[in-house]
Parts: structure tokens; C-alpha cells; sequence
């Protein structure tokens, strides 16, 4: 792969059949910058044909970006990451600011049409919608158009453990992501027949990254930039006197993992597991009820293969 616009080639190999698969990537990109890291894995891998990108939005007053703006901002951020990146010709939109209202009322904005003309694009190769953050534009296109269920895989970041498995120390019952917009997340798991690749809280918190191998591979200006947003954490937080340690997890690249390193033939993320399960019923906060849908089955990814996404990050980010 060359990249556009002058940049360096990246240290990987270049896919001689070209990009196999497509991706829409919609993620709160003005809030952790775990997304930013994803963003750029993604702009940088051969066998993806990034046709969209969509900056959502946080919930109102999110310290990451209390602005109100929060997914224009996103799209701007996203816009810097992928100039970096030597991607310009990805195209970037803002999605709607706010949640849904309620489970039938969608938000018709750029990032909900986005999806949608996607989805509808006449080309043979498999459609996958890489959500990181809230689930609105996704349900806005749903809601918008039913019939894109049968033309894109949703790949998820969010949702709290599966009963059987311990949550993290303090943490709340509705996930962040899910807590965005709760009623996004009940269109698109519960009311919605999309197909859905859910990454729960313990599976997503396995792509733990040390802070010392990430400052001492990312070097070159793409790189550079990455790392510093991370700092801005580390320093946002020692500030307010909490102390995040030397690791960060980037939690939202198991989007890279599951779509651009699936195997060679059969094309499937084989390394990782996970399984087919009744989708969860959700409470109106995102929580989970206990209950289920058993007539709607959704893949939950269960243990992934963080050391295949980390070196295949650090080579393709290597001097860029």
C-alpha cells in the first residue's frame, strides 16, 4: 500500500488483492483517545476500504468534552489523525450531538445517511459498521432504513460483562459506551435484526498497551501525535489526583483486530473466540435486565488476540 499525499510507506506488507472488505467507522473520537489510536490502525491497513468515517458524540458535560459539540468536534480530530495518516480522500462526517429522544425516533443526520448509502453501495465485498462509542447513528439508520440490516455487521465496543463474570472494581452497571445512548443500544440489540459483534467491557479491557512500548515504537509525527493524546490523559487525570498507572487500554482497536486481521482464507478473526449468545434485554439506563431475546442471537467476543493487533499497530505506525 502507498498512501496518498506524500507518506512514507509503513513498515508492513502491502496486500497485492487490495482491500477486501469495507468499514465505516463511527466512534466519539473528541473523547478517549483510545479511538484515535484505532482510527489511524484502520486508515493504515491494506485489506480495508475505509469508505466513511462518522464522529458521534458523549453524553452532556463528559470531561472529555463537556463542549456541547462534541461530535463535530469528533469529525475534526478525526480529520487531523487521517491527514496524518496521508488519508485525506476518506471522507468524515459529524453525526447527531445528542442521543435518540426514544426507541422509534431516529436522528436524520450525515452520520445516520452515511451508513445507509453504504449499505446500499453496489459493491459485493462485506460492510462492517466499527462502532466504539454510543450506538446513535447506527439505530438512526436502522430506524431510517430497516432494510440495511441485511447488508453490514455491526462490530461493538460496549455493553458490561455476561453473567458469570466479574466487573471491574467500581464499575457502573451501565458501560460507558452504553450509558452514551441506552436507547440506541435497545434499538440496535434488541429491536433491530442487524447482526451484531459485541465486545463487552472484559473482553475490550484485555487490549492493554504499555505506555513505555508505545512512546518508544510510535516516533514518527502520526505517531507522535497519538502518544501525546494519551499523555493528556495521564496528566488530565494525575491532576485531579488520580493516578491511571503506566498502561493504557485501547479498547476501541479490537475494531482493527476483528475486521482488517481476519485469516488469510475463510476469512474469519480466528485467533479470537466468541460465541453466539441471546441477545441481552437492556433497561432503560443500558444496564442489563437479566432477561434475554432468544430469538435474537448476537456474537460476543469473548478472548481476543491483543498480541497480533499490538504488533501489527507498532509495525504499521513505525515512522509515520
Amino acid at each position: 500500500m502507498t498512501p496518498p499525499h506524500g507518506v512514507p510507506t509503513p513498515t508492513s506488507w502491502s496486500n497485492p488483492g487490495g482491500a477486501r472488505l469495507r468499514v465505516v467507522s463511527d466512534n466519539d473520537y473528541s473523547g478517549d483517545p483510545d479511538g484515535l489510536v484505532q482510527l489511524a490502525h484502520h486508515a493504515l491497513s491494506p485489506s480495508v476500504d475505509l469508505v466513511g468515517v462518522v464522529g458521534s458524540h458523549l453524553r452532556p458535560f463528559d470531561p472529555f468534552d463537556p463542549s456541547g459539540h462534541s461530535a463535530a468536534n469528533a469529525a475534526a480530530r478525526a480529520r487531523e489523525v487521517l491527514a496524518l495518516a496521508g488519508r485525506r480522500d476518506v471522507p468524515v462526517l459529524a453525526g447527531a450531538e445528542t442521543a435518540l429522544p426514544d426507541r422509534t425516533t431516529p436522528h436524520d443526520s450525515a452520520g445516520a445517511r452515511a451508513i445507509i448509502a453504504a449499505a446500499h453501495d453496489d459493491d459485493p465485498r462485506p460492510l462492517y459498521v466499527c462502532c466504539g462509542a454510543g450506538l446513535t447513528e447506527l439505530a438512526s439508520a436502522w430506524l431510517l432504513d430497516p432494510t440495511i440490516s441485511s447488508r453490514l455487521t455491526c462490530v461493538w465496543i460496549g455493553g458490561a460483562e455476561y453473567p458469570g463474570l466479574e466487573a471491574p472494581p467500581g464499575a457502573p452497571a451501565a458501560e460507558y459506551n452504553t450509558a452514551i445512548d441506552p436507547a440506541a443500544a435497545q434499538v440496535v440489540l434488541n429491536d433491530s435484526d442487524i447482526p451484531v459483534w459485541q465486545v463487552p467491557r472484559d473482553a475490550y479491557r484485555q487490549a492493554l498497551a504499555s505506555m513505555t512500548e508505545l512512546s518508544a515504537a510510535l516516533t514518527g509525527p502520526l505517531g507522535r501525535h497519538l502518544v501525546e493524546a494519551l499523555d493528556t490523559v495521564a496528566r488530565f487525570t494525575a491532576a485531579a489526583s488520580y493516578n491511571i498507572g503506566e498502561t493504557y487500554v485501547l479498547g476501541d482497536s479490537p475494531l482493527v483486530l476483528l475486521t482488517a486481521l481476519q485469516s488469510s482464507f475463510e476469512a474469519w478473526p480466528s485467533s479470537s473466540r466468541s460465541r453466539l449468545l441471546p441477545a441481552p434485554v437492556l433497561a432503560d439506563d443500558g444496564s442489563y435486565t437479566g432477561a434475554e431475546r432468544p430469538d435474537r442471537l448476537i456474537r460476543v467476543w469473548q478472548r481476543l488476540d491483543t498480541g497480533l493487533m499490538m504488533r501489527d499497530l507498532y509495525a504499521k505506525l513505525t515512522d509515520i
